[in-house]
């Protein structure tokens, strides 16, 4: 069962490395520089209502494993498209017509992230094993899908066209294929009276009436905001270097996406370590690691550069897999504990939907109006002044939520309940 589990996180991560943290290159190629924080945030969009709608239709009608064959088929279907149309304009990229095909990708992509979570715990619980310690290891082999898959558009050049649309549409078409062999997720048909709001899955929202959960989720919201800011701009930043003759030939403008990579390779080791952070920390110290890792990142970005500044780069790389993990992890391991097994899927759309969908939208519109202040995509002259600043911005913001949810959170977090 854990090696069915890791090749289902394998291929579902690797669907989304093959554009995740290049296409902010791709789109400042063909012009569109200035709107990556609009496609970025798209997946905040569709974050909003898709996970949710889909964890419904999972707990009440279509079996998980099920939904997410059919979600990762249509959402290879029009990333291919997207490909096509990339393929087609050149360097002539229309702005509505590339992201309307890549917005209907990505609506059914995103909720894929919480279902295949509702499969492995599912699947889980039928040989006995705890999530707790069992899930880690299994959602290990989703960062190396990741890695495997940002270091093949590198190797290939693909982080610079269009053809990382179509690495990713195969990585997906391969996911919904196998989807259909993933142990069976029973859905809930009571025969028995039900209410609206039990029709519709949205028990879920019930956890808002529980003070920590109310808290939980609205941090969850405003970490969120943290998320996609390094996806959507660290590639562009690096490549920025570009255009000083001392950085031009740096290994880490050349091959932006392999230093990148160093931030999935940490999470490889993180993942693994959550499990003992939970159990010896609680869920409130779990996330302030969280929160003061998203300050160290966005700080060394500010302060370094690929030549003599290169280790803060490599060091902001490393301390990602810490401030990613254990927050998205260790924050779904957190609801699942909490929640009955009759909305588990809603609960999991739910905080999907909290984090990567409104916290990440608010987070990709304010990061690009952020960068679009102190950096010029138009302009040929060096801008890592302006970079910088905005780095140091998105700093400043990670250090008030830590010291705010230090002082607001009281809950701590209970593995044997």
């Amino acid at each position: 069962m854990k090696a069915r589990l890791a090749l289902m996180s394998f291929l579902q991560f690797a669907v989304w490395g093959a554009y995740l943290t290049s296409m902010g290159t791709y789109l400042s190629r063909v012009g569109l520089g200035a709107q990556i924080g609009y496609f970025y945030s798209m997946q905040g969009v569709v974050a909003l209502f898709m996970p949710a709608l889909m964890g419904i239709v999972a707990d009440r009608w279509i079996p998980a494993q099920k939904l997410l064959a059919g979600c990762h088929f249509i959402s290879a279907l029009f990333m291919t498209l997207a490909g096509c149309y990339g393929m087609s304009a050149g360097t002539s990229v229309d702005f509505v017509s590339l992201i309307s095909l890549y917005a209907v990708a990505l609506g059914f992509y995103m909720p894929t992230l919480a279902l295949t979570n509702s499969v492995a715990y599912t699947a889980l619980d039928k040989v006995k094993l705890d999530p707790v310690k069992a899930f880690p290891p299994i959602r290990v082999f989703g960062t190396v899908g990741f890695i495997c898959s940002m270091l093949l558009v590198d190797v290939t050049g693909f982080q610079y066209s269009y053809m990382q649309y179509f690495t990713s549409a195969v990585f997906g078409l391969l996911m919904a294929g196998y989807s259909l062999t993933l142990p069976h997720c029973p859905v809930n048909r009571m025969k028995e009276k039900k209410s609206l709001a039990d029709a519709l899955g949205v028990r879920a929202f019930a956890l808002f009436k529980q003070r920590k959960m109310a808290i939980f989720f609205i941090f969850c919201v405003m970490l969120g905001v943290c998320l996609q800011i390094t996806n959507g701009f660290a590639n562009p930043f690096l490549n920025s270097f570009a255009s000083i003759p001392e950085y031009a030939d740096a290994f880490g403008v050349r091959h932006a996406n392999v230093l990148i990579s160093l931030s999935q390779m940490s999470e490889t080791f993180c993942l693994l370590l959550i499990p003992f952070a939970l159990k010896r920390l609680g869920i409130k110290w779990v996330m302030l690691v969280a929160m003061f890792c998203w300050v160290l990142r966005f700080s060394l970005f500010g302060f370094g550069n690929p030549g003599s500044g290169l280790w803060m780069f490599i060091l902001s790389m490393l301390v990602y897999g810490i401030a990613f993990d254990f927050f998205n992890i260790s924050g779904s391991l957190f609801v699942n504990q909490e929640t009955d097994i009759s909305i588990r899927s809603s609960a999991q759309g739910l905080f999907f939907m909290m984090t990567n969908g409104l916290g990440a939208t608010i987070g990709t519109f304010t990061a690009q109006k952020v960068v679009n202040c102190f950096v010029d995509f138009n302009s040929t002259a060096p801008q890592v002044e302006g970079w910088s600043t905005s780095w140091l911005i998105f700093a400043g913001y990670a250090l008030v939520i830590t010291v705010l949810f230090a002082c607001i959170f009281k809950d701590k977090y209970n593995t044997n309940k």
